[in-house]
C-alpha cells in the first residue's frame, strides 16, 4: 500500500510538471491583439508567430522524441523546464517581433520535450495495473495544462497590472517550484545510456496499420486544426467582430476546447475504441458547423458552442486515434507510429492556420475563418466514410 500510494505521488508530482509546462505554450492566446497594437503587425504574422511553435514541436519529435528512453525521464524533463523558461523571458523582455517569435520558439522546444518523456513518467510512476488511470492523468494534464495556459493569462491580463509581463512572470514562478518538485521526484527509466547513442527518429507506418492510419491521422489533423484556429485568431475575432475586448473572456472560450477535450477523452472508455473515432469525427463535423454559423451570424454563444462541442469531438476523436493505432502497431514500432500520428497532428495545428492568416489579408478574418472550415469540413467527411466503410476492430 505505501507503494502504491508513493507511485500515486510522483505520477501526480510528475502530472503537476507536465501541465505547468504546457500552459505555458498557449499563455500568449489571449494576449495576441495586445501585441498587435504594441508591435503592429497583421493577423498572417500572428498566424505565423504561433506556427513557429508547432514546427519546433515537430522538429522536436524527430530528432529527439525517443531521447528521454536512453538519458531517462528527468534530464529531458528539466531541459524542458529550462526552454519553458527562457520562453517566459523572451516575452518579459520583448521589444519587438523577434522576441515573440524566440518566445515561441524555445515553447515549441519545451512542448516537444515533454510531450513523450513526461507521458511516459506518468505512466511508469503509476503503480503496476493502473496503466489506463495512468494514461488518463496523462492526457488530462496534457490538455488541462493547454486550457489553464489562457485562462490565466486572460484573468491575469483583464484584472492584473502589466498584461503583457505579469502573466509570464507567474509562469516563470511556476518554473521554477517545478524544477524543485522535478529533482525530489525518481528516475523511472532503468537502462541509462548516453546522449550520443540517441539517433533522430524516423515515422513510419508498417502496412498492418495503414488501413487505420489514414482516417485517424486525417481526424487528428481536423482537431488539432480547430484548436490551432481557436488559439491563435480566435482572440482577434472576438474583438473585432464581437465587440468582446474582455481578454478573460477569450481566454475562457479557448480554455473551454480544451477542457472539453478532457472530457471526450474521458467519454472513449464508455464508448469504445471502435465507435469513438467515427463519432469524435460527426461531432467535430458539429464543432465546424457551429463555428461556421458564429462566423457567419457573428454569435458569441455559438462560438462557446462550437468550442465546446468541437473540443469534446477532437477528444474522442484523437484518444479513439491514438488507441486504434497503437493497438494496431507491432511493439518494436509502436512509437514511430505513434510519433508519425503526432507529427500529423501538429502540422494540423500550422499549416492551416498559416492558411487562415494569408487569406485574412484579401478575404478578412471571417471569410478566410469559413474557407478553412469548408476545407476541414471535406476531410472530416472523406475520414468518418473511410470509418464506415472500414471501421475500428472493436478489439483494437
Amino acid at each position: 500500500m505505501t507503494g502504491d500510494r508513493l507511485g500515486w505521488r510522483a505520477c501526480l508530482h510528475g502530472g503537476a510538471v507536465f501541465a505547468v509546462c504546457m500552459a505555458g505554450t498557449t499563455l500568449p492566446t489571449p494576449l495576441y491583439p495586445l501585441y498587435q497594437d504594441k508591435f503592429g503587425f497583421s493577423e498572417l504574422t500572428v498566424t505565423v508567430v504561433y506556427a513557429v511553435y508547432a514546427f519546433a514541436v515537430i522538429g522536436v519529435l524527430l530528432l529527439a522524441g525517443n531521447a528521454s528512453d536512453a538519458v531517462g525521464r528527468r534530464p529531458v524533463l528539466l531541459w524542458g523546464l529550462a526552454c519553458s523558461a527562457a520562453s517566459a523571458v523572451c516575452f518579459l523582455l520583448a521589444t519587438g517581433l523577434g522576441w515573440l517569435y524566440a518566445g515561441r520558439l524555445l515553447s515549441g522546444l519545451s512542448a516537444g520535450l515533454f510531450t513523450g518523456a513526461a507521458t511516459a513518467y506518468v505512466m511508469e510512476a503509476a503503480p503496476p495495473g493502473r496503466a489506463s488511470r495512468a494514461t488518463f492523468v496523462a492526457t488530462a494534464v496534457n490538455m488541462g495544462g493547454l486550457g489553464c495556459g489562457p485562462l490565466l493569462a486572460g484573468v491575469l491580463a483583464e484584472y492584473a497590472a502589466g498584461p503583457l509581463y505579469l502573466p509570464f512572470a507567474v509562469h516563470l514562478a511556476l518554473v521554477v517550484c517545478s524544477v524543485a518538485v522535478l529533482l525530489r521526484l525518481p528516475e523511472t527509466v532503468r537502462d541509462l545510456r548516453p546522449l550520443r547513442t540517441v539517433r533522430p527518429q524516423r515515422p513510419g507506418v508498417p502496412a498492418q496499420v495503414r488501413p487505420v492510419f489514414g482516417a485517424a491521422a486525417t481526424a487528428s489533423f481536423v482537431g488539432f486544426a480547430l484548436f490551432g484556429v481557436f488559439t491563435s485568431v480566435s482572440p482577434a475575432f472576438l474583438a473585432q467582430y464581437l465587440g468582446v475586448t474582455d481578454h478573460a473572456v477569450s481566454g475562457t472560450v479557448v480554455a473551454a476546447a480544451f477542457f472539453a477535450s478532457i472530457a471526450g477523452q474521458t467519454a472513449v472508455g464508455r464508448v469504445g475504441v471502435s465507435r469513438s473515432l467515427p463519432l469524435g469525427c460527426a461531432v467535430l463535423l458539429a464543432g465546424l458547423a457551429l463555428l461556421a454559423g458564429a462566423l457567419y451570424w457573428d454569435q458569441l454563444a455559438l462560438v462557446v458552442l462550437s468550442a465546446l462541442v468541437g473540443g469534446f469531438g477532437q477528444g474522442l476523436a484523437f484518444r479513439g486515434a491514438l488507441s486504434a493505432v497503437g493497438a494496431a502497431s507491432p511493439a518494436d514500432r509502436r512509437a514511430a507510429v505513434i510519433s508519425s500520428l503526432f507529427v500529423v497532428a501538429y502540422t494540423g495545428i500550422s499549416v492551416p492556420v498559416i492558411g487562415v492568416g494569408l487569406l485574412s489579408e484579401p478575404l478578412g478574418l471571417e471569410n478566410a475563418g469559413l474557407v478553412f472550415i469548408a476545407c476541414m469540413a471535406v476531410l472530416i467527411v472523406m475520414a468518418a466514410g473511410y470509418l464506415l466503410r472500414r471501421p475500428v476492430r472493436a478489439g483494437s
